[in-house]
């Protein structure tokens, strides 16, 4: 390094010509904004090019910690108003492990610092890439357990770009891992990358440890990534480094559409039906109630378990029956704590929902919590305002009749809603006298394809049609499998008369991929008739027939399906009369 970097090097310590630009971090099935990852930038024109090279030069010339402190200094002075209690915004800071180690640091920055700031310490997040070495790791350890009981929390950055990374991980049981670009550049096209970030998405779900995926750049990656179950994501489809914080207003709505469209677009079963549905509005208390009063509340109330601490209408922890009764106990528990307020003594660790969280995902959430939390009720937000609570045996018990309905009629290839289901929808939009459509899908020649091609095949193909309906109705339709190689699709709406043409057109592009290169090239396959005649058959294709209630009123479901049933036989006899001409 010459003299004039390090000159350069000290100049900007000095004189903090440093500023902070954040990315967003973003929840995947909702889009509302967990943090941000602070980043540092040079504000002067000088020799060092990149944020890279200018902390390998500082580490070079021993003032790595004066760096550091400079950066972290100036991103928490320029997002504090965000961090401040209640909020529960994060702020992700990047630091090198052989820093944290520093006896300054641990020194340095501690909950007494930030306090200045108003911040809680849960709201601080230390990210420790992977690729930085660390020699001494029982030291290393010693640090991270020394900033985790003070309340700070862990990320592991770049995971996957290295080879330590499980060793890492094992050792410290971060409270993130983030995800390195390299593993999710181009996830949607890249079996092996799907099939790594999978085993990650299990992995997490047993250790409770959240996934962020970072440098996310397409929507394709972005719904691999959703479809996967990853929590959390940054990246420049999402939001780009900037030095003003601003609505996500956009993308939040594309992530909440997509993630309703992977929940199959109707209000039934375990994966899509929301939490919200079992939520309680139970009371809460004040932050600055006396604890004594909160005491008598239990007493004088025997069935209530606990109560969420709720300021601003954010919630800000949980008082549990049994927890502040512990803490109560002892020689001098009560005396100690019961003219204290209850914000002193109440719980802020607490699993917080969405209300358009999906049952399962909380009933996995909740079930992958450490023991001593493990019964603790769950709380329920709209728009991150408290909403009420849920208990454990609540969430068990919906959980168990929804599975058993889901059983009882949900496809098992398809997931989507089978005959009893479809039943009620027509009878819902006949009671209703809104306007609806009904569009019913058969494959042509199905049953030759499985013959030729075998069942397996056979299933692929129907899962592709499943897969297909979704993509080509809204958020909110219904779309049933009556089962084999018929669909029902009931929209409460009237659509255009070329929209059954259009389906069957994408159909038949999709289902190419299906056949062997012959077949393909033919457009036939040969195969032996019912009659037990070897004649040829059309590749597959698809049937689509609609009705709606704009010129006929239906009385039932039976005269629907009978209609629908007529209308499919002409255009199946349509297609067979054209073919055999041909």
């Amino acid at each position: 390094m010459s003299e004039l970097e390090a000159i350069t090097i000290n100049s900007i310590i000095e004189n903090r010509h440093i500023k902070s630009v954040f990315q967003p971090i973003i929840s995947l099935k909702n889009g509302l904004t967990l943090g941000y990852e602070a980043l540092s930038r040079v504000t002067i024109d000088c020799l060092i090019k990149s944020p890279e090279e200018l902390f390998i030069l500082a580490e070079s010339t021993n003032c790595l910690w004066d760096l550091e402190l400079v950066c972290r200094t100036i991103a928490i002075e320029s997002s504090n108003h965000l961090l401040q209690e209640p909020s529960q915004t994060k702020l992700f800071l990047n630091v090198n492990p052989s820093v944290m180690q520093d006896v300054k640091f641990k020194q340095g920055f501690t909950k007494e610092f930030i306090k200045q700031f108003n911040i809680p310490a849960s709201n601080i997040i230390f990210e420790i890439t992977e690729r930085n070495v660390i020699n001494d790791i029982k030291g290393f350890k010693d640090s991270i357990k020394h900033y985790k009981d003070q309340g700070f929390q862990i990320a592991i950055d770049d995971a996957g770009s290295g080879y330590a990374g499980l060793n890492l991980i094992s050792d410290i049981n971060p409270d993130y891992i983030k995800l390195d670009i390299n593993l999710i550049r181009n996830i949607n096209k890249d079996n092996l990358k799907y099939a790594l970030v999978k085993s990650m998405v299990e992995f997490s779900r047993i250790s409770n440890i959240k996934l962020i995926a970072e440098g996310i750049e397409t929507q394709s990656e972005c719904e691999t990534l959703i479809k996967l179950g990853v929590q959390y994501g940054q990246g420049y489809y999402i939001q780009r480094p900037s030095e003003h914080f601003s609505d996500l207003i956009q993308i939040k709505k594309h992530i909440e559409e997509i993630n309703r469209k992977h929940n199959y677009g109707f209000n039934y079963g375990i994966k899509s039906t929301y939490i919200s549905h079992i939520c309680t509005s139970t009371a809460f208390l004040d932050p600055n109630e006396k604890v004594i009063n909160v005491y008598n509340r239990f007493k004088n109330n025997e069935t209530n378990i606990g109560f969420c601490v709720v300021e601003n209408e954010k919630p800000i922890g949980i008082v549990t029956k049994g927890d502040l009764a512990l803490k109560l106990s002892g020689n001098y528990g009560f005396t100690l704590f019961s003219n204290h307020t209850i914000r002193d003594l109440m719980k802020r660790e607490m699993l917080i929902v969405e209300s358009t969280s999906p049952i399962e995902q909380v009933s996995n959430s909740a079930m992958n919590r450490n023991n001593e939390d493990l019964y603790d009720f769950i709380v329920v937000v709209q728009d991150e305002n408290y909403l009420g609570t849920v208990t454990i045996k609540d969430l068990l018990q919906k959980t168990t009749e929804l599975q058993i309905l889901s059983a009882k009629d949900q496809n098992p290839l398809t997931g989507l809603p089978g005959n009893q289901l479809i039943e009620q929808q027509m009878m819902k939009c006949i009671q209703s006298e809104s306007p609806y459509s009904i569009i019913y899908c058969d494959i042509d020649h199905f049953k030759v394809y499985n013959d030729i091609y075998g069942f397996e095949n056979g299933d692929l193909v129907i899962k592709m049609l499943s897969e297909l309906l979704r993509e080509n109705t809204r958020i909110n339709d219904f779309i049933g499998h009556i089962g084999g190689d018929d669909f029902v699709v009931i929209l409460d709406y009237y659509i255009e008369s070329n929209y059954c043409e259009e389906l069957s057109n994408r159909f038949m592009l999709k289902v190419n991929q299906f056949y062997n290169s012959i077949d393909l090239s033919n457009q036939y396959v040969i195969s032996t008739s019912r009659e037990g005649h070897t004649k040829k058959f059309p590749l597959l294709s698809l049937t689509c027939v609609l009705i709606d209630n704009q010129c006929q009123v239906y009385k039932d479901h039976f005269e629907i399906s009978q209609v629908l049933a007529s209308l499919k036989k002409q255009e199946k006899q349509k297609k067979s009369f054209n073919f055999n001409i041909e």
